[in-house]
């Protein structure tokens, strides 16, 4: 009897810790991925810097660091509150001020308050680059602390926060309308869309730089002055990708979750690619010649795209859905900047926001086990179509409200000389390049 009793003691101890160390495993490939996403901070300020002119660098490199340090200190302060901070059936959270006690889970808690928290700073950095080159330094962080604040954690708590629209249960909105929970695996809709939304509508705000459009309304380049810097921006963000995707399995251990950001780092890898491929081969058609900024812009549109459904899809649906992303990219900006004329100098509002809805909405119909291109009807697509809008309506409101209530009370754009000689000194006074 003693070494029966001895032995089930033996086997329970190993089996509490082959739990406890595929716990630790967890936890160490979560923050892996959150150093991964960090690192996507310096792939978007190379990108937006590489995109712009000279005499604004040093102001866009600055911004790219407000974003990261305003964001992380609200997110910890009341975001995560706003975001986790109840069961999710409200319409935000409760603030915790600090305290991470309310939150319980398997994974430490700090430790998935930091892998949020550069999700947070990504959607507002997303806003710097459409706003470059006229945003006075001051009012950037004015709405830059109330997209960490209050946009991206409200929307968050409907989502990633257990809210209503991602609530799966038997008699929830979400299941009696449409039979299907709303779902964004990564952040092509609660991320992306978003920034490109708010980005949007900051560069209407905003209004377009001095001498982009002629007095007949006709769009004129204002070449960026380094795509060194952009393509290198590029490859750091499709490597920080490998973190925004696969890191959202929160997991490594076992048999389920190997299996599942292997396939993640394959549909996010194909998406990039097919995206890339669509907008080189569309310009190449279009203008005659093939275009690099185009291309660099479209290897994201595909990164974007796939970011939504990067756990449900096949490989060659990921790829379907990365070529037609960067297919629609190539005219989305021609649009937006020749018929809207809407001045966006790094083509965030497509990249972000154009491919951002366009991935959610394919998930739905490219969705192994709930698409509609796989005889399961459209439920699953109406589920995202109605959380598209109801993300993107919150951004688009509330980004009015606050561009447009700064630009009343204190001015948002710089004066003309300013913008003509550079953010650069008269915003920092002193310059990137010597």
């Amino acid at each position: 009897m003693t070494t029966i009793l001895l032995a089930t003691e033996s086997v329970a101890e190993v089996a509490k810790s082959v739990a406890d160390l595929g716990i630790s495993l967890d936890t160490v490939w979560m923050l892996l991925a959150a150093m991964l996403v960090f690192f996507m901070q310096p792939g978007f300020a190379l990108c937006e810097a590489g995109f712009t002119r000279s005499k604004n660098t040093a102001n866009i490199l600055f911004k790219n660091f407000v974003d990261f340090m305003v964001g992380s200190v609200l997110f910890w302060f009341v975001g995560f509150g706003f975001m986790f901070g109840s069961d999710g059936a409200g319409f935000i959270g409760m603030p915790n001020f600090g305290d991470l006690s309310f939150y319980s889970s398997d994974l430490p808690t700090e430790g998935f308050l930091i892998f949020e928290t550069v999700f947070c700073a990504t959607s507002a950095t997303i806003v710097s680059g459409a706003m470059a080159e006229r945003t006075k330094f001051s009012m950037y962080c004015v709405y830059s602390f109330f997209i960490s604040l209050l946009i991206y954690p409200v929307e968050g708590h409907w989502t990633w926060g257990g809210g209503w629209l991602c609530n799966g249960d038997e008699g929830s909105f979400m299941m009696n309308t449409f039979g299907a929970a709303f779902h964004d695996f990564a952040g092509s809709a609660i991320v992306h869309s978003v920034g490109g939304v708010l980005a949007l509508v900051g560069a209407i705000v905003l209004g377009p730089r001095h001498g982009k459009y002629d007095k007949n309304g006709k769009s004129h380049a204002i070449p960026g002055h380094n795509l060194m810097a952009a393509a290198l921006g590029v490859f750091v963000l499709w490597f920080g990708w490998f973190g925004f995707n696969p890191g959202s399995q929160l997991a490594a251990s076992g048999e389920v979750n190997r299996v599942a950001i292997s396939h993640v780092f394959l549909t996010t890898n194909l998406a990039a690619v097919a995206g890339g491929l669509g907008t080189m081969f569309t310009s190449w058609l279009k203008y005659g010649k093939p275009s690099f900024s185009l291309t660099l812009n479209g290897i994201l549109a595909g990164l974007v795209g796939i970011t939504a459904g990067c756990d449900l899809v096949s490989p060659l649906g990921a790829l379907i859905i990365g070529l037609i992303c960067g297919i629609v990219l190539v005219f989305a900006i021609e649009f937006i900047d020749a018929k809207l004329h809407i001045d966006d100098p790094v083509g965030a509002s497509s990249v972000h926001g154009v491919c951002g809805i366009l991935g959610t909405l394919f998930t739905g119909l490219f969705a192994l086990d709930s698409g509609a291109l796989y005889g399961h009807g459209f439920g699953f697509f109406g589920a995202q179509l109605f959380g598209i809008i109801c993300i993107d309506l919150w951004a688009a409101v509330m980004g009015f409200l606050l561009f447009w209530g700064i630009n009343k009370i204190a001015g948002l754009r710089v004066d003309k000389r300013i913008e003509e000689e550079g953010l650069d000194i008269y915003e920092h006074g002193e310059s990137c390049y010597n």
